[in-house]
């Protein structure tokens, strides 16, 4: 066997110029890979986007739902909030003001700080939450989880795990 040969998913993917030495650049396997988790990302969150519309939820209202639905008492510190659904605590603000308008949350004073504020689901965001929680669960299914082996499955966590982790870990530094 030549140990020289290169597999052609191995050798790098043509590169827009500059020197090669100072970019390690993808190869056409890591570039394949690389894409094909950009383009499931995306149009997965499209599609259950999509199917919470007749909900009149977005995806980012349902997963605000589902983290203080798991919450102890139904409610999270708004900072605490921001960090579970990674977004800015502007953005959140925002994202919260238009659910409170909808019944689904309500903005309390954390007692003995009065700059904290606890983001409370409602009685009307917990039956949302079960209401819809079948339907999106379904559409992960169908979308997404069935479309593995339990073998497959278990491969992927074991390979999305760590990049996970070092994401999270990431976001704790700067």
């Amino acid at each position: 066997m030549d140990t020289h040969t290169v597999d052609p998913a191995d050798a790098p993917a043509p590169q827009p110029g500059g020197p090669e030495e100072e970019t390690p650049w993808l190869t056409v396997r890591e570039q394949r890979l690389w894409r094909a988790h950009l383009e499931v990302a995306k149009l997965l969150e499209y599609q259950l986007s999509r199917e919470l519309q007749p909900h009149n939820l977005a995806i980012n209202d349902y997963e605000i739902l589902v983290v203080l639905s798991e919450a102890p008492e139904r409610r999270l510190r708004m900072t605490d909030l921001a960090t579970a659904t990674l977004q800015s605590k502007s953005r959140l603000s925002h994202q919260i003001t238009r659910m409170e308008n909808a019944g689904l949350v309500l903005r309390q004073e954390c007692p003995g700080d009065r700059r904290g504020l606890y983001a409370n689901l409602t009685e009307q965001g917990w039956e949302t939450m079960q209401r819809v929680a079948p339907c999106h669960v379904r559409s992960v299914r169908a979308h997404f989880i069935d479309r593995f082996t339990p073998e497959q499955l278990d491969a992927m966590y074991e390979a999305l795990a760590p990049v996970a982790e070092h994401l999270r870990g990431l976001r704790g530094r700067g």
